[in-house]
């Protein structure tokens, strides 16, 4: 009973046991302890189980191993104590590799059943016989070098003085011999960084600023980090990494690479001159020169020194009254041949564009003179330039101030009627105030 209690703890460590050498590790020392039952129903025989069992075993290629076992055991043969002993060389298919796997294994060697003590040498001639053996077995890795591991054979031994016979054993191996190039403990085969020494944990690599995320992984091997980043470092918590943040000391957005965007006119701070007010990114993100203020930037307000609105180009809105008189009959004063004096006719004309002037007070205008044909071009020239200035000085003893009056002179370029008549030289001797042509008001 006691010895079906010991098969049964052995079965049950098969189970659970694990690998001996791989590709990884190729060589094996094994040490542990052998159940022998013989199977000849000519001989009353019972289990036993002995120490040790000894075996080396060098990983070959393809899942094969070549190997020796050594076994000692003390068994009940026809009630007289028997010495066993067996010695073969195996050779090992690895079903499979990994922390855990099965294998089969076939061998041949010597089984020696001795019955005399005084027989010379280990594997006398009297008690030994060739074996032929077979079996499978399982092994689980407990640690990176070493390992438990079990099996079971059946061996063929029916020459004179030996018995056919299953042997079970159960034990220790330790695996050797891997190739660990940065001796980081993690063989090469194991070794994602198998030049780096690295951990354990992070499977042969290093991790250089301590992290918990591996250099090979990691972004910023050298800068502690986060996993949500590949392990770099983010010094204003804005969700951007610092070796990809254009501000990595202020918090910003991805849409400005990291930046805030303080005045919010959509240039970031880091390229923006102006970041405390909003501004254009033509300009570099500063509000553009409003000299009268009036809203419109100075480079589209055509009256930048006067308040005026969009709608007008930056200027004032053009006075009506201005400029109902300007497109009337009344803009225009006629003079007399050669003379650039004012007539009591244009006076009356020129009292009411100074009621408007006065009432409209930030309006300027531009006075132009104009001559007939008559007499030379340049003497015509000359007498345009006259009368509009005699325009201007009317305005201003009426109380306009000069600088609100331009004036200039277009001689006889610009006839108003055909110079071959006389009533058309009349019509030609003229100073004549047109809205953006002959006048221009301005707020």
């Amino acid at each position: 009973m006691k010895k079906l209690y010991t098969i049964m703890i052995f079965s049950l460590a098969s189970i659970f046991v694990a690998n001996a050498q791989t590709s990884d590790s190729p060589w094996a020392v094994s040490l542990g302890a052998n159940l022998v039952s013989v199977q000849d129903d000519s001989v009353d025989a019972g289990m036993s189980l002995g120490i040790p069992s000894l075996s080396l075993s060098r990983y070959i290629a393809g899942g094969f191993s070549i190997g020796a076992q050594y076994s000692l055991n003390s068994l009940e043969i026809d009630n007289s104590d028997i010495d066993y002993a067996a010695i073969e060389g195996i050779i090992k298919y690895n079903i499979s590799e990994g922390d855990i796997y099965p294998y089969l294994f076939a061998g041949y060697g010597l089984s020696n059943f001795q019955k005399n003590s005084d027989s010379e040498g280990l594997f006398p001639s009297s008690g030994a016989g060739r074996t032929y053996l077979g079996g499978a077995g399982v092994s689980f890795s407990i640690s990176d070098n070493w390992n438990v591991n079990a099996s079971t054979s059946y061996r063929s031994s029916s020459e004179k003085g030996s018995y056919n016979h299953l042997q079970h054993v159960v034990g220790f191996s330790y695996v050797f011999g891997a190739q660990d190039t940065d001796e980081d403990g993690v063989s090469d085969k194991k070794d994602v960084c198998p030049e780096v020494p690295g951990l354990k944990e992070f499977d042969g690599c290093p991790d250089t600023d301590g992290d918990g995320i591996p250099d090979n992984k990691d972004a910023c091997p050298e800068e502690a980090g986060t996993a949500e980043l590949n392990g770099c470092p983010d010094a204003d918590g804005d969700g951007i990494a610092d070796k990809d943040d254009a501000c990595p000391d202020a918090a910003g957005s991805a849409e400005m690479n990291g930046c805030p965007d303080t005045d919010g006119d959509g240039l970031a701070d880091n390229v923006d001159k102006c970041p405390e007010q909003a501004g254009e990114a033509s300009n570099n993100g500063c509000p553009h020169d409003d000299r009268d203020g009036d809203g419109v930037a100075d480079k589209d307000d055509a009256c930048p020194d006067e308040v005026g609105d969009a709608a007008n180009n930056g200027c004032p809105e053009v006075p009506e009254k201005l400029v109902s008189f300007l497109q009337g009959e009344k803009s225009t004063l006629l003079f007399i041949v050669n003379s650039a004096v004012v007539t009591e006719d244009s006076n009356a004309k020129l009292k009411q564009l100074t009621e408007l002037l006065v009432a409209y007070p930030n309006s300027r205008v531009i006075i132009e003179g104009h001559a007939s044909s008559d007499g030379s071009m340049a003497y015509n020239q000359t007498l345009s330039e006259k009368r509009a200035n005699s325009v201007k000085e009317a305005l201003i003893v009426m109380g306009i101030d000069g600088s609100r009056l331009e004036t200039v002179g277009y001689g006889e370029t610009r006839p108003s009627a055909d110079n071959k008549t006389a009533a058309g030289r009349a019509a030609n001797r003229r100073v004549k105030f047109e809205r953006k042509v002959e006048i221009k008001v301005v707020e």
